[in-house]
C-alpha cells in the first residue's frame, strides 16, 4: 500500500481497518503491561503509588503549608481525584509518544496500522488507571464522599478524556519519527501543562474573565468534571465539559488524518 493510498483514506476507513486489527492492539497492549512491570517488585501497585505518593505531597505542601482551598472537600480526596485522570494522560505520553522508535525494527519490517503502537500505550495506561481506582473507592468511603447518581457521568467523561490522550499521542509519536528532540519536549510540556489544569487548585481561583481562555485546555474541563461527579457529587458544567469534549473530537480527527497521511514514511525516516 502506497503512502498516497494510505493519506488519502477517509477517517472512517483507517477506524475500520485499525477495529479489524483488535486482536493484535489487545496483544500489544499485553505486552505493554508485561513489559512495563517485568523484573518490578510491586509490579501493577506502581499504579497505585504514584498518584498515591502525589497525593500525600500535595496535601503536605498545599493544604497545610500553602493553604490553597480545596473547595470544602477533604485535601486526601481533592488532590487524588484530579490525579487519577492527570496520571493516565501523563502516563501515557510517557509510554506512548516513543513506541515507534523503540520499535523500529517491526516498523520498518511489517505493515500493520502503525497506530496500533502508541494506541497500545493508551490502553496500558487505562488499565493503570483502573487498578488506581480500588484506593479512590476506599478513600471516598474513608471520608464518606457523597455518592450520588452523578457518578455516572465518569465513564462518559473517562471515554473524551481517551480520545483527547489518543490524538496528542499520535501526534506526538508521529512527529517523535522526523523530530527526536519531542522525546525532551514531552515532559517539560507535560509538567507546564498541569499547573494549567485544576489539578491543585480549583477551578474558582481562576479569575471569571479569564475562564473562557483558560477552558481552552480541554483537560482543565475534564479534570473539573471528574471531580465534580465524584467527590462533590455534582453534575459536570455542560458549558465546559461540553467544550473539552468537542476540542477533543476535533484533536483527535485532527491527529489521526495527520498520523494516516505520514505513517508509510515512518520506515524510511527510522
Amino acid at each position: 500500500m502506497s503512502a498516497m493510498e494510505v493519506g488519502t483514506r477517509s477517517l472512517p476507513a483507517c477506524l475500520r481497518e485499525l477495529a479489524a486489527h483488535w486482536e493484535l492492539l489487545l496483544s500489544w497492549v499485553s505486552r505493554e503491561l508485561k513489559v512495563r512491570y517485568k523484573q518490578s517488585a510491586l509490579g501493577a501497585a506502581w499504579a497505585v503509588l504514584q498518584p498515591l505518593s502525589a497525593t500525600v505531597i500535595f496535601v503536605v505542601i498545599f493544604s497545610r503549608f500553602a493553604k490553597i482551598p480545596t473547595a470544602g472537600v477533604p485535601g486526601p480526596l481533592f488532590y487524588y481525584s484530579a490525579l487519577l485522570p492527570w496520571t493516565f494522560f501523563s502516563s501515557s505520553l510517557a509510554f506512548a509518544v516513543p513506541s515507534l522508535i523503540n520499535n523500529m525494527t517491526l516498523v520498518t519490517k511489517t505493515y500493520f496500522p502503525r497506530e496500533i503502537l502508541p494506541l497500545a500505550g493508551v490502553l496500558a495506561s487505562l488499565v493503570d488507571f483502573a487498578v488506581a481506582l480500588v484506593t479512590f473507592a476506599a478513600l471516598m468511603i474513608v471520608y464518606r464522599a457523597p455518592l450520588t447518581a452523578n457518578i455516572l457521568y465518569a465513564p462518559l467523561i473517562i471515554a473524551v478524556e481517551i480520545l483527547l490522550t489518543s490524538a496528542v499521542v499520535l501526534y506526538a509519536s508521529a512527529l517523535n519519527v522526523f523530530f527526536r528532540d519531542i522525546r525532551f519536549v514531552v515532559p517539560l510540556v507535560t509538567q507546564i501543562w498541569m499547573y494549567a489544569t485544576p489539578v491543585i487548585y480549583p477551578l474558582a481561583v481562576v479569575p471569571e474573565r479569564f475562564r473562557l481562555l483558560y477552558m481552552l485546555n480541554p483537560l482543565a474541563g475534564l479534570v473539573e468534571s471528574y471531580r465534580n461527579v465524584t467527590v462533590m457529587g455534582q453534575p459536570p458544567d455542560p458549558r465546559y465539559f461540553g467544550l473539552a469534549s468537542l476540542l477533543s473530537v476535533l484533536a483527535f480527527v485532527v491527529a489521526y488524518r495527520y498520523f494516516k497521511r505520514v505513517e508509510m514514511s515512518f520506515a524510511d525516516v527510522i
